[in-house]
């Protein structure tokens, strides 16, 4: 599905892609706000210093493009997919199959240290397709799911329907694609879609910022609707977003004990303020930081995300608070930390800066210990969402009887 394109030919597309951010000369003498757009085409305000930093995190990207395509020459295209699963042994023996699995780990240690430094724009639809298991997953459906998945439920008006069309227009207004006939027409098959497979899902407000994403970096609406459902079925807590919301609710308790943990003076001045970090978090975890980081910063979590998984946006929500402590520590009015904590992520343009202090500050977090911690926080949040049930049943029944 991805045409073979000489490697130059694909440097020269990174280049065209990263264009160098110019402010007028009246722009650089006075710190004014001024607006360009970045590379996915939104618009982005900011000061000059704010666009020499993204000039400088362009710069990097072509560094690192340029360590992709010299790995490609000397591992061979598609090096990040082989394990020793996937070559085949023959007789050699014991030997050449414990030196194919050697490989396959340096394989994945360099894969590791890559991604984190971010994957270039023009390889990451391949990459991402690749290592988050979406082509795994299409690979166990015929070549026409999607085209006959879009065809049968055309025309079709459910309550997910109804309000896929209502967030449409809402969904990052004034994008030049995005915000278009042609746009809207595309994000609304791939929710349409995705909303018929799996109907305990069905539409959740929040999956239409996600997907437009999905959309503007895999480029096609069909390998955009693949990544959403390996988002929802294989790297997000399964319940995100179901009806009640509950792993929304599990993720926002698990994200409080980390807070504690990993940065307790936060912690502790926050609850003596009454701050609930949902507040601020519950639209990170639904969004998966789409709304609220610059979107050059929430694709390269998003890189560490469809590789390592969902442990990633613990990270980046604590490097967020962990970045402002002094200024969070200093505040008095739940206003105030809402204003630091919007301010920050909307401003975060180096992603670096945000990566080097979700790795290297807030240290080690392993899946299992989040899935540990997810499992301690469901019964009471399960207790919760049922309690709030029968109090709304209640109210029903007494309006009725009324």
């Amino acid at each position: 599905m991805f045409g073979i394109q000489n490697r130059r030919d694909l440097t020269m597309e990174l280049q065209s892609q990263i264009p160098i951010l110019r402010p007028s000369i009246h722009a650089r003498r006075a710190n004014i706000v001024v607006k360009f757009q970045d590379m996915y085409g939104f618009t982005v305000e900011g000061n000059v210093d704010d666009v020499n930093v993204l000039n400088e995190v362009r710069e990097r990207v072509r560094n690192q493009g340029r360590v992709w395509w010299a790995l490609e020459a000397s591992k061979g295209a598609n090096w990040y997919l082989r394990s020793s699963d996937t070559l085949s042994i023959g007789d050699g023996g014991i030997a050449l199959k414990t030196s194919l699995k050697i490989s396959a780990l340096a394989n994945a240690i360099t894969l590791k240290r890559l991604v984190r430094k971010g994957i270039p724009p023009v390889l990451r639809p391949k990459v991402w397709f690749s290592v988050s298991g979406a082509a795994k997953k299409k690979s166990t459906v015929p070549e026409s799911y999607y085209s006959d998945l879009t065809k049968a439920v055309d025309g079709m008006v459910t309550p997910a329907t109804l309000q896929i069309d209502h967030d449409l227009p809402r969904t990052f207004p004034g994008h030049p694609w995005l915000d278009t006939p042609e746009g809207h027409a595309a994000l609304r098959r791939v929710l349409v879609g995705y909303s018929f497979r799996d109907s305990d899902v069905g539409y959740c407000q929040g999956l239409n910022y996600v997907a437009a994403l999905l959309l503007l970096v895999m480029k096609t609406e069909e390998d955009a609707f693949w990544m959403l459902a390996v988002l929802l079925e294989n790297v997000l807590v399964r319940d995100c977003y179901t009806t009640n919301l509950s792993g929304c609710h599990v993720e926002q308790r698990v994200f409080k004990d980390l807070l504690a943990q990993k940065c307790p003076r936060i912690a502790s001045h926050l609850d003596d303020m009454g701050f609930d970090v949902s507040l601020v978090a519950t639209e990170w975890f639904l969004c998966l930081f789409s709304k609220s980081l610059p979107s050059e910063t929430t694709l390269r979590v998003w890189d560490v995300l469809f590789y390592e998984g969902a442990k990633v946006l613990f990270h980046a929500a604590l490097a967020i608070f962990k970045m402002k402590e002094n200024e969070l520590l200093m505040t008095h009015q739940v206003g105030d930390v809402i204003n630091i904590i919007h301010t920050t992520s909307h401003q975060l343009f180096d992603p670096d800066e945000l990566l080097t202090v979700a790795f290297e500050k807030i240290g080690s977090m392993t899946t299992n210990t989040i899935s540990k911690q997810r499992k301690k926080q469901e019964p009471a949040v399960m207790a919760e969402l049922d309690q709030r049930l029968r109090r709304l049943n209640s109210l029903k029944e007494t309006g009725k009887n009324t």
